[in-house]
């Protein structure tokens, strides 16, 4: 944790603890496939592109099942074709760029861009960048708020990537800024990952904030998130809304916790949204 971090010694204690439980994971792997018909049954959408950045280490492999149910749905589903998310750099940075514009190109539409963890950072980057091909953006257990200290995968990201350029530096302090385009931050409060908090977005104009029952290498497939992620890409371009948590989806569904956004605003000295 940051030495600037507002958890008590307990929250970083729980967070660790968390660490150790991501085996869980498996269940929500199996859960999947146990629900695969219902799943197949979520609203349709325009079939609009869709492409997923797969986590920090991870590849489209890890992806596949997400993409084969929303190839299910209707959607023209596209893994990122970059090999592993480990490095970062110019190039990089190029090739997501030529990828987000060549689909678009392709498709005739705009895509909307799904990342898990380091992919929903990388995404929400590349929306930045390139707004005119993007519908919209997901994240899932992403560190969106900018504090990417708060993470359990922050070091060895470091040690491989090394240190960033003055460029990027300037850039990393912007990152808790959202696209232009509206914008879905998907989490978990039992996150062993990635910190609950730091995937909490700024508010603003187009964007919301989900909390689902998950872990972090379980958010990919499990059944509550595809239930979001349907509901999300369903809506029609141009006509967005914030996700209905009304009703029986409040047992399941949540927003983050109001004491712990008054804390993340004086250390981050940004206003984050419920």
């Amino acid at each position: 944790m940051s030495k600037a971090s507002p958890f008590s010694a307990f929250r970083r204690a729980q967070f660790d603890l968390y660490k150790y439980a991501e085996g869980r994971a498996i269940f929500e792997f199996q859960s999947f496939y146990l629900t695969r018909a219902v799943l197949k049954r979520l609203p349709k959408g325009d079939g609009h592109p869709v492409i997923v950045f797969p986590g920090f280490v991870g590849s489209d492999i890890s992806t596949l099942p997400m993409r084969k149910l929303l190839d299910d749905l209707g959607y023209s589903s596209y893994g990122w074709g970059l090999g592993r998310n480990l490095l970062y750099d110019q190039k990089r940075e190029n090739q997501m760029r030529r990828l987000v514009r060549n689909i678009a190109d392709k498709e005739g539409r705009k895509v909307t861009l799904i990342g898990w963890s380091l992919g929903g950072i990388f995404a929400r980057e590349t929306a930045k960048l390139e707004p005119e091909s993007v519908r919209s953006v997901i994240s899932m257990g992403s560190p969106v708020s900018g504090a990417t200290d708060l993470t359990n995968a922050g070091d060895l990201f470091k040690s491989l990537n090394g240190s960033p350029s003055d460029r990027n530096s300037d850039r990393f302090e912007r990152l808790g800024d959202a696209p232009p385009v509206p914008t879905t931050s998907i989490f978990s409060k039992t996150d062993g990952i990635v910190a609950w908090e730091a995937s909490i977005q700024a508010d603003r104009y187009e964007t919301e904030n989900i909390i689902v029952p998950a872990s972090h290498l379980g958010l990919g497939f499990n059944p509550l998130v595809m239930y979001v992620l349907a509901d999300r890409l369903r809506q029609a371009e141009g006509n967005w809304q914030p996700f209905d948590k009304s009703g029986l989806k409040s047992l399941v569904f949540a927003e983050p916790d109001q004491s712990c956004l008054g804390r993340l605003k004086s250390v981050m000295g940004q206003t984050v949204s419920a």
